[in-house]
């Protein structure tokens, strides 16, 4: 997570107050044992995307704590989603909707718009169109987020593909000179 977005978000008082219940809750915790996307956690992926919902729908006017509240938890699966799950019932991308919102109904008292952003986030993955405009913004930041932390790794790894190449140019050279 990038420094300055990880400040702003540590410093706006409203988020905090809005998602506090969420993100000291011990299960909501866990969700840092858990990689989403490279070097990315659940945790800080959801906690990005729970940000960006956040401002996305204040500045338009909209649930933003619904907003806020579902996004923090749209990946509340608990499990190494790159691995098969025993009893696993389908393929990660179309069943993890459904299974964040049933973890976290057990925890907290959802209503039907948190509900809905949750189990329908993949879309169009999971085919049926989310029935809130928060649900489709939830569903469009999660995927620039995926984005995004992909692409920091990417391009660090092209990057340091591209200095070694360099430093062994180098090395080589200054070998053939002696």
């Amino acid at each position: 997570m990038k420094e300055y977005i990880k400040d702003l978000m540590e410093n706006d008082k409203e988020f905090q107050e809005i998602i506090k219940p969420l993100i000291t809750n011990e299960t909501v915790l866990q969700m840092k044992n858990f990689r989403q996307h490279y070097e990315t956690t659940c945790f800080e992926h959801c906690y990005t995307a729970a940000y960006y919902c956040y401002l996305i729908c204040k500045k338009y006017n909209l649930d933003y704590k619904s907003a806020a509240r579902a996004a923090m938890l749209h990946d509340l699966f608990l499990y190494d989603w790159r691995k098969r799950q025993p009893g696993g019932k389908g393929l990660h991308a179309f069943t993890h909707g459904k299974i964040a919102c049933e973890n976290a109904c057990k925890l907290f008292d959802l209503n039907e718009k948190e509900k809905d952003m949750i189990i329908k986030h993949m879309w169009p993955v999971t085919i049926e169109f989310p029935k809130y405009l928060e649900g489709f913004i939830l569903t469009f930041v999660d995927k620039h987020c995926a984005m995004s932390e992909t692409f920091e790794v990417l391009k660090s790894r092209l990057f340091m593909k591209k200095a070694f190449r360099y430093a062994y140019v180098f090395l080589s050279l200054v070998i053939i000179k002696f």
